[in-house]
């Protein structure tokens, strides 16, 4: 890891020195003679130079260097896609070709285009290579980072020479990065700039005066960085700090950036420069002698580097181009590169990132590790303490502080009590302090401790759910606890989604981390933080639930994941096995395997199901029984659905659930006959009347007769009276709409009244899609007297209601569109794209009838990839075979979609024929394969 590539030739004006080139293997991916023949392309160019004319000497020089760069990175890419995980051996190959192009380049430049015979001292020059190009660690598509050097102020000569140098290098397509500066220049520059320090740092003599070189490399440390390694380290973090949160913030965000995200290639790299800069060292192995890391600990930063580095690089040739974020698209194509394979239920892919996050956890730990050793030098600050201004608890005994941390007094004391292991993470919550590198090494040693005894021991079960539920912040521990292992050790069963990627557009977060959100959000509903946002949680929570039940059900919710089976019903059953060992009882057992089983019905039946049908309520109702579980699957599915990640939970979610939740517990406490449509019928005319109050009592009568009972059920008082001045002396020629922001459920509100004719709930859909109105609900009801009534709650792209400014332009679609002007399938068809990062997702479509669920319409539920026109070809052909649309709920996920519609044949009745469904399912699913295929075009 320390060899130096072969470096360049020296020129004779050169003295000897030592190269600080590191961490490189001793053999490059493609031997050196097969990339470069030096004396081969020199002859070549210099018989392609005419020497009457000068600008001979840069075309021959870029012809030829040219075809060698372009057979070199070719055979570089054959021979890295046959061996993908030989990181270091294709970087230092890289690094190696360019050292070759950029000498190459530097001595035709000054034998033939600026000769200098007899130089003065000032008419001197030195090429380094500075930043990752200056560790010799170049991806395809890096930066080449050039600092050119000389003893003084630049001569003309020197400006000359690097002039055309880089035009040459320009040609050859390279991104050079470079600057002219003098000795005193770097020295100067450096001490404002810890960019360009750090750039000085990693510096490599590639060609020209070593002597220049070598004066730098003396003057940086005795003039530059001794004595300023405190500043250097803060400025460094405070930079990576800023990085962080530019990136997430999270370590396990589902499309990383793998050279600046957290616990990626930065942060390593981070490492190296303070190891570097502070202890003098020329590689992070030399850490190991100087007892900062130990043998396994420095393996483990190998390993990390050498995945990150491979990740890197076929991110590189995949895209051709620099290219770190790790997309969607892009995390496919790498996991095939890198020979991972389907399988356990799970994709490639999944198994690919679930390996990237454990090395990125792996490299927070080492970070950690080497910058308290820092502070145990009195290098790095130590880190204030929390909660500055309240009281500090005093820790108990056999545990200690150091550097503001909590450890353990005397290690064999420690182990001796192999509870110890757990009851160092609840001290930690009870004081507030963070826990000391030596106290977590310790722990991660010992895991093999934690065995089955442990597991059902009574007091570790007590000291566990202490530090759910006697703590705030209880998601500190469990996230400290993931990442040593503990966690997993304790609970066998939440090992297999650690570091768990799912390869979905929905969620944010791997599985483990979900988790530990979903638990932090309930502390936050506890601790009255969302009583705003949250005011039913707060309330459920306020007026008393099973706080242990429901914290062990988040914990187990998704403990299922990764396997053939759903994951629901692979999750109730570890529940079964997991909670008697935890000290359940019966009843207790079963309500958590209960809550596991069911964890998705309560969103499930708010975001796809039709809520004004009284069946709707009266079937969660029968599953849900009591009032107890009613409140824990709310508590549950909210936290679930905040936990998945930010812009995830909105007000619609938010009012969808409390109207599921009041309805069923009106339901639950007086009788499940209390809910029809008869009552609610009655109900909304009488607020009508109320709302109309100046309107003459005959139009009053005609209004509330005009609509059958599901109109009355289906819409609130607000789109009732919306309506009634929308029909109210309206002509048969006429289109009339009222469009109103629905601040509550965080969506636009659009009501049209019109004749009714075939096929119109598919026109308005259509309309709707090309403005960019996304449709999250929608109902559409004939009058008695034939006059269509449709209501479409819609919002942007970003779930937002849609723009006030764009109404006007959404009117005109929709005017034009119903008129026939615009036909939305034709104008539809340039729009409904894919996005390339969307491209690698798998979303099997599912199309399913239910009779049962509602009175009197059939359920039309279709699962499928999301696009721009689904719905519009959806209802195209639901209206084409003669199906009424009632309503229809959309609920979307990522890239995928649930379209539910309530339908009538054209006689008014349910679809019940098998042959009627089969049919339907056959043109649904043409139609998704249609569009699918155009999207893809």
């Amino acid at each position: 890891m320390t060899q130096p590539h072969p470096a360049p030739v020296a020129r004779a004006s050169e003295a000897a020195g030592p190269d600080d080139t590191h961490r490189l293997p001793p053999d490059l991916i493609v031997p050196a003679e097969e990339l470069f023949d030096a004396s081969a392309v020199r002859a070549a160019i210099e018989a392609g130079i005419d020497l009457d004319d000068p600008a001979s000497v840069r075309t021959a020089a870029v012809d030829e260097l040219r075809r060698v760069q372009d057979a070199a990175r070719a055979r570089l890419a054959e021979a890295f896609t046959a061996n993908p995980r030989a990181s270091r051996e294709t970087l230092s190959a890289y690094s190696w070709l360019t050292d070759r192009l950029v000498e190459t380049a530097f001595d035709l430049v000054v034998t033939h285009l600026h000769p200098k015979p007899n130089p003065t001292k000032g008419e001197r020059l030195a090429v380094l290579a500075v930043g990752g190009y200056g560790r010799a660690e170049m991806a395809p598509f890096s930066d080449v980072d050039l600092l050119f050097l000389s003893p003084w102020k630049l001569t003309g000569w020197a400006e000359s020479v690097i002039e055309s140098m880089l035009y040459i290098l320009w040609d050859l397509r390279m991104k050079v990065g470079h600057a002219s500066r003098t000795v005193t220049d770097c020295i100067r520059l450096g001490r404002d700039d810890v960019t360009i320090r750090t750039a000085l740092l990693e510096h490599r003599f590639l060609c020209g005066e070593r002597v220049i070189a070598d004066e730098l490399e003396s003057r940086l440390w005795s003039e530059l960085f001794e004595g300023t390694e405190s500043e250097f380290i803060t400025k460094k973090l405070a930079e990576r700090t800023d990085r962080h949160q530019k990136q997430g913030g999270q370590r396990y965000v589902v499309e990383p950036n793998v050279k600046e995200g957290k616990g990626g290639l930065r942060d390593l790299q981070t490492l190296f420069w303070i190891a570097k800069y502070v202890n003098h060292v020329p590689d992070v192995a030399d850490l190991v002698e100087k007892g900062t890391y130990t043998a396994e600990e420095f393996d483990s930063f190998v390993r990390a580097e050498s995945f990150l580095l491979a990740v890197r690089c076929h991110l590189h040739l995949i895209a051709g181009r620099a290219q770190d974020q790790l997309t969607f698209d892009m995390q496919v194509e790498v996991a095939q590169r890198m020979g991972y394979q389907d399988g356990k239920g799970r994709r490639a892919v999944e198994h690919f990132m679930q390996d990237y996050f454990r090395h990125a956890t792996r490299v927070g730990e080492l970070t950690r590790i080497l910058l308290t050793a820092l502070e145990a030098d009195h290098k790095k600050q130590e880190p204030a303490l929390i909660g500055l201004f309240r009281r500090r608890r005093r820790v108990r005994e056999g545990y200690a502080l150091k550097q503001n941390r909590l450890t353990y007094v005397d290690a064999d004391a420690f182990l001796a009590d192999k509870l110890n292991l757990l009851r160092i993470f609840d001290e930690a919550l009870r004081t507030g302090y963070l826990l000391h590198p030596d106290a977590m090494r310790l722990i991660a040693a010992n895991l093999r401790l934690i065995d089955d005894e442990m597991r059902r021991n009574p007091e570790a079960v007590r000291i566990f759910f202490d530090m759910l539920l006697k703590h705030p912040n209880p998601d500190r521990a469990l996230r400290r606890m993931n990442e040593l292992g503990v966690l997993a050790a304790f609970i066998p069963e939440f090992e297999p989604i650690v570091a768990m990627m799912q390869f979905n557009m929905y969620h944010h977060y791997t599985v483990d981390e979900h988790t530990i959100q979903c638990i932090r959000h309930l502390s936050e509903i506890e601790a009255g933080e969302l009583r705003e946002d949250l005011p039913l949680s707060t309330k459920i929570v306020d007026d008393g639930v099973s706080r242990k039940l429901l914290y062990t059900a988040l914990l187990l919710h998704d403990i299922g994941k990764g396997r053939d089976e759903d994951h629901a019903v692979v999750g109730a059953r570890i529940a079964r096995k997991v909670c008697p060992r935890m000290g359940f009882n019966r009843t207790d057992t079963e309500t958590v395997e209960w809550l596991v089983r069911y964890h998705l019905l309560m969103s499930d039946m708010a975001q796809k199901r039709d809520l004004s049908d009284p069946r709707t309520v009266r079937d969660f109702a029968k599953a849900v029984r009591t009032r107890k579980r009613l409140d824990l699957l709310t508590l549950l599915t909210v936290c679930d659905i905040r936990g998945v990640g930010p812009g995830t939970w909105n007000n619609w979610k938010a009012q969808l659930l409390r109207t599921l939740h009041r309805e069923t517990a009106f339901a639950l406490e007086n009788g499940l006959e209390a809910l029809n449509r008869e009552n609610r019928g009655n109900e909304a005319k009488r607020a009508l009347r109320e709302a109309l109050s100046d309107w003459p009592a005959k139009d009053l009568r005609a209004e509330t007769a005009r609509h059958y009972a599901p109109y009355w059920g289906g819409l609130g008082i607000a789109s009732h009276t919306a309506f009634a001045h929308l029909l109210r002396n309206i002509e048969d020629d006429q289109i009339r709409i009222d469009i109103t922001d629905d601040v509550d459920r965080d969506a636009t509100r659009i009501c049209f009244a019109m004749v009714d004719h075939p096929g119109i709930f598919s026109r308005l859909a259509g309309a709707l899609a090309l403005v960019g109105a996304n449709v999250v609900d929608a109902r559409t009801y004939t009058s008695k007297d034939g006059y269509a009534t449709a209501v479409f709650w819609v919002q942007d792209g970003d779930g937002h209601p849609y723009d006030p400014y764009r109404h006007d332009r959404l009117k005109g679609m929709i005017d034009k569109t119903l008129r026939g002007e615009v036909i939305a399938r034709d104008a539809m068809e340039s729009r409904d794209k894919l996005k390339k990062r969307e491209r690698g997702f798998r979303v099997p479509t599912s199309i399913a009838f239910d009779n049962e669920g509602s009175e009197i319409y059939t359920i039309i539920e279709v699962d499928t990839r999301d696009r721009p026109g689904l719905l519009h070809d959806l209802t195209r052909v639901l209206a084409n075979s003669n199906i009424s649309i009632a309503s229809a709920v959309i609920a979307t996920y990522g890239a995928q979609v649930v379209d539910t519609f309530y339908v009538k044949d054209m006689f008014g009745l349910k679809i019940y024929t098998e042959a009627k469904q089969k049919a339907l399912d056959r043109k649904l699913r043409e139609a998704i394969d249609a569009g699918a295929k155009r999207a893809r075009a």
